[in-house]
């Protein structure tokens, strides 16, 4: 199989962050450290000398590039100061941006400045379209009747727009990762889903991706240390790491299922519960949990705790900023809901609440928030290899 140089790939992996991995010598030393190089004896290596040579195709088709957690170990322990770690991360934002075919993802993530006034025009496009579309707001100052300043069909079919954009663009994004990875893993339909062996190959390494590795986070938490000595376990990473992410499938979760108590005409949307009330109390605990998480993450890439913080994006502090604002906006609208009489600030951050959720889940595949996406797939990939490599043996 012929193989494409491009001798400009290291250049252009630099404006994403990267260390200068020209340094590394291919000693071998970050994979022997790397406590997740067990049957992969060249990672994380061999996608260093991928970008030092130009194998672009071979860069981007690498699922080693989303089965790293960014322990920092092998960047600790280079001899020659080449920052692996930060180099994988790097090349994992250029992934981003090279399946994206909007362009988006590589402006957001080379071009903070203008990342950044194109978030706050997207929360003021929202923003103002709810606003307008939905009768300029009537407030009413006896209670917060927040469907009353923007309505609930327009929140409701706004929604449904802005997830149609993310399932087109996540797919696209998908597949052409999937088309790179299985090309240069050998995988295909025929070796995935035809016959009782393959599918039942495919479901082992479905549930492995999903359950175990991506909410279950197993090599994560037994195998990927970050410091020596270890974090205590209020700040570990994969605590976390799994608060945000539960904590967000919660508040999606909670959303969905109050929506779908008003179809059945259960519950109106917005109608004030008790605290244990199933949904609000669902949508309580996973918010405590994302505000936590990313609370201290942000404290963390502050302070430097790890390896992983040491070097911030203005696309990584863009994320963590969307998901505290969403947040926090939730918190205080449930605040202004038992505040008699109804304080007229409650519609704003109502409002602001909204257009930033919006927001974030429409550039979910263009941010960091890609790897929910991505390392599946890639995880995916790496279960099938096992259990190639297991087969074989």
């Amino acid at each position: 199989m012929t193989t494409t140089v491009d001798t400009g790939l290291l250049a252009d992996l630099q404006k994403f962050g990267a260390a200068d991995v020209t340094a590394c010598f291919s000693c071998g030393n970050c994979t022997a450290i790397c406590p997740l190089a067990d049957n992969d004896a060249t990672f994380p290596r061999r996608v260093i000398r991928y970008a030092q040579v130009g194998m672009k195709d071979d860069l981007l088709g690498s699922k080693e590039l989303w089965t790293c957690y960014h322990c920092g170990l092998c960047s600790e322990s280079c001899p020659t100061e080449a920052d692996p770690g930060e180099f994988m991360a790097t090349a994992r934002r250029y992934a981003v941006a090279s399946y994206d075919p909007t362009g988006l993802a590589r402006i957001l993530y080379t071009r903070p400045v203008l990342g950044t006034a194109i978030a706050v025009l997207v929360a003021a496009f929202f923003g103002t379209f709810m606003l307008t579309a939905g009768g300029l707001g009537n407030q009413d100052t006896t209670q917060l009747a927040l469907f009353d300043f923007v309505p609930e069909g327009l929140i409701h079919w706004t929604g449904i727009a802005v997830m149609v954009l993310l399932v087109l663009a996540g797919v696209i994004g998908i597949v052409r990762m999937m088309r790179q990875v299985a090309r240069r893993d050998g995988e295909s339909l025929a070796t995935t889903v035809h016959g009782r062996e393959a599918w039942r190959r495919t479901l082992r390494a479905a549930w492995d991706s999903v359950g175990v590795e991506s909410l279950g986070q197993k090599r994560f938490r037994e195998d990927c240390h970050d410091d020596q000595p270890v974090e205590p376990l209020y700040r570990r990473r994969w605590v976390l790491h799994a608060l945000s992410i539960w904590g967000f499938l919660g508040l999606f979760v909670a959303t969905i299922s109050d929506w779908g108590l008003a179809l059945l005409h259960v519950k109106a949307t917005g109608t004030p519960v008790p605290i244990w009330y199933p949904t609000r109390l669902l949508g309580t605990v996973a918010g405590l949990a994302l505000m936590y998480g990313v609370t201290m993450f942000m404290v963390g890439r502050r302070r430097r705790w790890s390896a992983s913080a040491a070097t911030s994006t203005g696309s990584d502090w863009m994320l963590l900023a969307l998901l505290w604002i969403t947040g926090a906006t939730g918190f205080l609208i449930e605040v202004a809901l038992y505040l008699p009489p109804a304080p007229a600030w409650g519609y704003w951050v109502f409002l602001l609440h909204v257009s930033v959720a919006m927001e974030l889940m429409l550039l979910l595949p263009f941010t960091k928030f890609a790897h929910v996406m991505y390392r599946p797939v890639a995880l995916f990939f790496y279960s099938l290899a096992k259990q190639k490599r297991a087969a074989s043996a």
